[in-house]
């Protein structure tokens, strides 16, 4: 794990942690490129109003201003740094809709910044990972079932433990609460949302203390959000409660959809838990969180939902799906517990010796040479005795030395085995395994 961070909540990797994250990244992007997701990317900042219009998070936004304010900084109050990356992306379909082919499908990687209390899978400072299809008016439900099979298929790659997809429904939720006669239901589902941190006798407390619920409304509330199936059996379930609306109906029939499909091609993976509700307000339907399983305490490390309303322009709305995973998050448990290492801590697969200081040029051009060819080389920089410029080399993790003699023949030696052979720079590649660095997997 990297050292303990001079400003909390801002993480900074070492070399060789730093290249787990990009084996990370890479995965991600070559699962997403797979599925056929267009990769954007939107500005850091967006106006305040447009971050605040969804959800009320507005305590943790970082605002952005000069140091020095005057009138030609006038036009950029009211700025601040984006703390997600859907509210981003909905302004960005409805600046760029004439340009976009629909149903549009996005990927993108970036920073995003939230000003929480820092620990371990909380930074203020962190990546996320996303992918939304949004359509033009209408966005068929298949895509809820599509992205939950996209990102199984994405975190499967990833050097992390066995990991479970939830998912529930907010039209099924909402339609519960209404049908036992809590009709404040974005209230119900706040205070459901926070079952895993502080309980159910706690939120009871709450449905009863904030919004009159009865014990009778209470119980049913509860007992709907312990429903957890692996199949759809959570359907009989939900209706064996005796509660009846057109709403819930709705949400059973998409949830549905939903687990039948993700319990045939990812089974075990996807479960239908009904304690699901996430926070932000504008999710509209399907509902998704991701837990590594054993590490339920490092909180979701990847979600979303569906948003129908989110992105608009005039009468013509953009309906979306989408999930977001927490890079950083991840990133964070694999170091912290281990789960992956690296094969070196550097590109590097030759170090080029210097036989004397005058043969410095001549080393270039083999490293030139190899380097043409994919193969990362960098050249010793002084000519001391070679016992030290392999040991320079072991130091770094450079698996093989390149030496030149007096007549102009080349060798070549990996200082893991001693072996040393005749190469030629025009021709030698190392083994595949040594080409670059390999991030593994931890038993």
């Amino acid at each position: 794990m990297a050292r303990k961070a001079s400003l909390s909540g801002f993480p900074e990797w070492l070399p060789q942690e730093r290249l787990i994250e990009l084996h990370v990244l890479d995965t991600l992007r070559r699962v997403f490129d797979l599925h056929g997701f267009s990769n954007i990317e939107t500005r850091a900042v967006e106006t305040v109003d447009q971050l605040l219009r969804k959800g009320e998070i507005d305590k943790e936004v970082y605002a952005v201003s000069r140091l020095q304010a005057d009138e030609a900084s006038a036009s950029e109050a009211g700025l601040a740094l984006h703390y997600d990356l859907t509210v981003p992306f909905a302004r960005y379909v409805v600046e760029n809709a004439g340009h976009l082919a629909f149903p549009f499908r996005r990927s993108q990687i970036q920073k995003c910044w939230r000003g929480e209390r820092p620990q371990e899978g909380r930074a203020r400072e962190f990546t996320q990972a996303d992918i939304d299809v949004v359509g033009d008016g209408v966005l068929p439900f298949r895509y809820d079932v599509e992205l939950a099979l996209v990102v199984v298929e994405a975190l499967g790659a990833l050097p992390i433990p066995d990991f479970t997809l939830r998912v529930n429904n907010r039209k099924l939720a909402e339609g519960f609460y209404r049908g036992i006669g809590l009709t404040d239901t974005a209230s119900v589902l706040r205070s459901i949302d926070k079952l895993e941190k502080i309980g159910a006798a706690k939120v009871g407390q709450l449905l009863r203390e904030e919004l009159g619920a009865t014990d009778a409304q209470v119980d049913a509330a509860i007992a709907l959000a312990a429903i957890r199936t692996p199949d759809t059996s959570f359907v009989a379930q939900v209706r064996a409660l005796g509660v009846s609306d057109d709403l819930l109906e709705e949400g059973l029939t998409e949830l549905e959809q939903v687990i039948a499909e993700a319990s045939k091609r990812a089974p075990g993976r996807v479960v239908a838990d009904l304690s699901i509700a996430r926070g932000l307000d504008y999710y509209t339907g399907t509902v998704y969180e991701t837990v590594l399983n054993g590490h339920e305490s490092l909180g979701s490390i990847c979600s979303g939902g569906r948003y129908d309303s989110l992105a608009a322009k005039g009468n013509r709305t953009f309906p979306g799906v989408g999930l977001s995973i927490g890079v950083t998050r991840i990133v964070s448990r694999i170091l912290s517990q281990d789960f992956a290492a690296v094969s070196r801590q550097v590109p590097t697969a030759v170090l080029v010796t210097l036989a004397d200081e005058d043969s410095w040029s001549a080393a270039q051009d083999v490293a030139a040479s190899l380097r043409a060819r994919g193969i990362s080389a960098e050249v010793a920089a002084t000519a001391e005795k070679f016992g030290k410029q392999i040991k320079f080399a072991d130091r770094r993790g450079i698996p093989f030395v390149w030496f030149t003699g007096a007549d102009g023949t080349h060798e070549v030696k990996d200082i893991r085995s001693g072996a040393q052979e005749a190469a030629d720079p025009d021709l030698w590649t190392p083994p595949a395994e040594d080409l670059a660095p390999q991030v593994l997997r931890v038993p």
